[in-house]
């Protein structure tokens, strides 16, 4: 078993790391190449950088935040944001990414998946779902079926396939198979796309996705821990490495992640505003009898 890694998140826009709740009301955290380098001093294991505009703001990727936090850290780096092409994918490897995630334009186009793992590998092909637990109500559930986007349709079927196979079916209960679980959005969390989250994380690998990394739109950037439910879920059907993401404030939080089967960790707010450190977060995950690189 590999040993558990600690990964802080930077969501950059217009070249500042920006920090929300719920993907909304961003403020500026800092420097990306500034964070960086102090995260790989404290003890990060890897780095992700996500340009969180760029597919509402239909560009690719910025090359130059991605190149200055390269020149800063040695630390293994993915990067994501406006990627809907192979070439993409070459142009961050070339800036200096290790591995590239994808989101929505794999919901719209789930070969992009296929096509990237097999022109890099599926090392480098990281699937990022974000994922938002659906309303209940019955009613208001069928009306937003009816609205569904045609362009999610593909995704819609692989998720639903997925999980209709014997083992996903064992390992995942009942309730939580279908999208009013929890619902794989797109465009930053504003898009709707009717797929489960755990079907599409769970196809996402069976085409070719090395990693995934899951992220709970409801639980993200308000202290309140991992939606441990959904990563127990996934953690339990993925034949790939799970990096949970959503909710992280303390070592507790982080240490019920590991435990729920994530073998990742994600977090940001707590890192940038410095309320947490991951030297001391590993400290406390080392005393909690978990394997991973100490500081």
């Amino acid at each position: 078993m590999s040993a558990l890694r600690v990964i802080p998140c930077l969501d950059v826009k217009a070249g500042r790391v920006v920090k929300g709740v719920r993907f909304n009301n961003l403020a500026d955290s800092g420097d990306p190449a500034a964070l960086a380098a102090r995260y790989e001093e404290e003890g990060a294991d890897e780095l992700v950088l996500l340009d969180v505009s760029a597919t509402l703001e239909d560009r690719k990727a910025a090359l130059g935040a991605v190149r200055a936090t390269r020149a800063a850290i040695g630390i293994p780096l993915c990067v994501g944001g406006g990627v809907r092409s192979a070439e993409d994918a070459a142009r961050l490897l070339e800036a200096g990414a290790d591995k590239v995630a994808v989101n929505s334009a794999a919901l719209r186009n789930p070969a992009l998946i296929q096509e990237i793992a097999a022109r890099f590998g599926s090392q480098c092909c990281v699937l990022a779902v974000d994922a938002l637990r659906a309303p209940t109500d019955p009613e208001a559930a069928g009306a937003r079926r009816e609205r569904l986007p045609p362009d999610f349709a593909a995704a819609r079927e692989l998720a639903a396939r997925a999980l209709g196979r014997p083992g996903s079916v064992k390992a995942v209960p009942a309730g939580l198979r279908a999208a009013a679980a929890w619902e794989a959005v797109a465009d930053a969390g504003t898009l709707g796309t009717g797929a489960s989250a755990l079907g599409w994380a769970l196809a996402g690998a069976e085409l070719g996705a090395g990693e995934v990394l899951l992220t709970s739109i409801d639980r993200d950037g308000t202290g309140s821990g991992y939606e441990l439910e959904l990563v127990a879920a996934a953690a339990g059907i993925l034949p790939v490495p799970l990096v949970a993401s959503g909710g992280a404030e303390t070592a507790e939080h982080f240490l019920a992640g590991a435990r729920a089967g994530a073998q990742a960790l994600l977090a940001a707010g707590v890192f940038h505003a410095g309320r947490l450190t991951i030297r001391d977060l590993k400290r406390s995950l080392l005393a909690g009898g978990l394997e991973l690189r100490p500081c």
